[in-house]
């Protein structure tokens, strides 16, 4: 009776850290984003799910930059000469058919400095904590880790 409590017991010990590891490996939370060329923290970004389409938002700067953009005033669309912070740069984010643990499905990613706008992939990797995101444009790409914010 012991032994058969104890393997209860252990198989849902088992259950509740495997969940809790693959609920991590989802792009949906708050990051950090590191800059791909002075590995500077930039600005914190909230990536929501709604009905299965990830959006995301900046939330707030992480730089003391007096001199940092405050406005998209080179983006093309909607957002052109709007407020950076609020603003939603991930657009359309579904997930993969083809690799596990990938999201993009035609997403769009804006860089809100430059207003350059991007075809995007995103993977979790180590359990969730980082997140791959690149950026294509045709052939070429551009490939930031972004941290998960505690």
């Amino acid at each position: 009776m012991k032994k058969t409590n104890f393997t209860k017991w252990l198989a849902a010990v088992f259950f509740l850290l495997a969940s809790s590891s693959f609920a991590q490996m989802t792009p949906v939370g708050t990051w950090h984003t590191i800059d791909d060329k002075t590995g500077e923290a930039k600005a914190e970004i909230q990536i929501v799910d709604k009905d299965g389409v990830l959006s995301g938002r900046v939330v707030k700067t992480l730089r003391n930059d007096a001199n940092a953009k405050k406005t998209c005033d080179d983006c093309k669309d909607d957002r052109k000469g709007k407020d950076i912070i609020g603003m939603q740069i991930i657009r359309e984010v579904k997930p993969d058919n083809v690799t596990e643990y990938v999201w993009g499905g035609g997403g769009r990613i804006l860089d809100p400095e430059n207003g350059k706008e991007y075809t995007v992939k995103m993977r979790p990797q180590e359990g969730g904590q980082k997140l791959q995101v690149r950026g294509y444009i045709g052939p070429f790409y551009r490939t930031q880790t972004w941290l998960r914010a505690q």
